[in-house]
């Protein structure tokens, strides 16, 4: 793979052939890593059994696992800032691998803990594949995938519900084989699919944008401050790049939108971590749904949740993604505040919960090309990153706060009711004071050059 030179016009433009494996690798990264994640939630009351732990206990298991996710997620971004999305892609997905087969072979909680931490590793990969693809997206020679962007990576998202889904159904069937102590068979047979996938990613190509950033880096490393200044205006990047990324995501233009999103971010997983991660909890605990029509129901909202990233893609596209964000996350709060208020009629429970997951899980479609936008090409994987990174702090908070609500012997539907319901209301509010962004800046910049880019088949 050759290096972009400074005699270069423009930024290479990338294949439909290349943009359409590149989306279909990124699906099925982001699949295993939720895969993965929910795992872990799915079976936390069949571990809590083999431990012995009350439901109490087994929440403050969980809130600490965020915890260690967090400080794993927080470091990704700089990392693939500066040594490129694709190994980002590879060392995300091969972390699902390690997280699963660890969590096999836990003695108790400690132990449980220290390595589910590494899942942060796999949670990151949501960010690192939307600014793969934002990237490859705005140079692609696929005419509808660029008018459409925002519709074709809710495909990619599609794997958050789809690899919940897959979870549920897999515990199901393990669970039917080998019992209900089987959790740890289960975590060592997701480890196959998480290896395989990350063996695809080595067919991924580095984005041209990175490979630019790098090049305009070294650069300005040897002293060629002018050459360094033309290569930035051909390429469309920014020649404010003096300041680390982590840094930069904290000034100027880009402060607001950190801030805002980070805070909406970290709110939202009040809900997340309620009625995804937990969902079982919720449903057998707070609902008094039994186990086998609990993992039924989880199967059959994701899917309903899947078709919720379809549509707030296609939505995001046509109307802004800050307007259907706000939407969707505000109507989420209140089917799921209906669904714990309600009656525990298995029919109602299911269509209230069903819509949740829809409108609440649609939104992240949008949320995660906005972001990746809100940033230039030298700090876009940080910022969207560190973004993405707040849903730990938000999901610690939040367990904290429903530990101590079911702790004190508050109903635990009234507990999710406070946390996660009011919480998800309360993230739809918070962003809308996010600035919208659109297809300006950076990414109109490299856009724009795509019609006198040469084309290069090293990209």
């Amino acid at each position: 793979m050759s290096e972009p030179s400074s005699a270069a016009i423009g930024l290479p433009r990338i294949s439909k052939k290349e943009t359409r494996r590149a989306t279909k690798i990124a699906f099925f990264a982001w699949m295993i890593a939720v895969y993965d994640f929910i795992l872990f939630g799915t079976l936390l009351p069949r571990i809590s059994g083999t431990y012995g732990w009350d439901t109490s206990f087994a929440l403050l298991v969980s809130t600490l696992v965020s915890v260690g996710t967090f400080v794993v997620v927080i470091f990704v971004g700089p990392l693939v800032d500066r040594f490129g999305r694709r190994k980002g892609m590879i060392i995300t997905v091969t972390g699902t691998a390690v997280s699963s087969a660890a969590t096999a072979a836990t003695v108790g909680a400690a132990s449980l803990v220290g390595v589910r931490s590494i899942s942060g590793l796999g949670l990151s990969e949501q960010s690192i594949n939307a600014t793969y693809l934002n990237e490859l997206y705005s140079l692609t020679e696929d005419e509808k995938i660029r008018k459409n962007r925002g519709f074709v990576y809710s495909m990619v998202q599609t794997g958050w519900p789809i690899g919940a889904t897959v979870a549920a159904g897999f515990v199901a069937l393990v669970t039917a084989i080998w019992g209900p102590d089987s959790w740890r068979i289960a975590f060592v047979l997701a480890t196959i699919p998480a290896l395989s996938v990350a063996l695809i990613c080595r067919r991924l190509r580095e984005s041209p944008q990175f490979l630019a950033q790098r090049h305009l880096a070294e650069l300005r490393k040897e002293g060629k401050t002018a050459e360094a200044s033309r290569f930035a205006q051909t390429s469309g990047l920014s020649e404010q790049t003096h300041a680390a990324p982590l840094k930069r995501i904290f000034q100027g233009k880009h402060l607001r939108n950190t801030i805002v999103l980070s805070l909406a971010w970290m709110v939202n997983w009040f809900g997340i971590q309620t009625f995804s991660v937990l969902g079982t909890t919720v449903l057998e605990t707070g609902k008094g749904i039994d186990a086998s029509n609990a993992l039924l129901l989880i199967v059959v909202s994701n899917l309903v949740g899947a078709l919720g990233y379809l549509v707030f893609g296609w939505a995001g596209d046509r109307f802004g993604r800050k307007k259907v964000i706000v939407f969707g996350w505000i109507a989420a709060g209140c089917m799921f505040g209906a669904m714990l208020l309600g009656p525990s009629n298995e029919i109602f429970v299911m269509v209230t919960y069903m819509l949740g997951l829809f409108f609440l899980l649609g939104p992240y479609a949008a949320i995660l090309f906005l972001q990746a936008e809100c940033f230039d090409t030298d700090c876009r994987a940080t910022g969207s990153t560190f973004i993405g990174a707040m849903s730990q702090p938000g999901a610690i908070i939040g367990g904290f706060i429903l530990t101590g609500l079911v702790a004190a012997a508050v109903p635990f539907a009234t507990a999710a009711f406070w946390v996660g319901a009011v919480g998800t209301v309360v993230s739809g509010l918070v962003m809308l004071g996010t600035r919208s962004v659109s297809t300006t800046g950076t990414f109109a910049a490299e856009e724009e050059l795509v019609s006198t880019a040469p084309v290069r088949a090293d990209v």
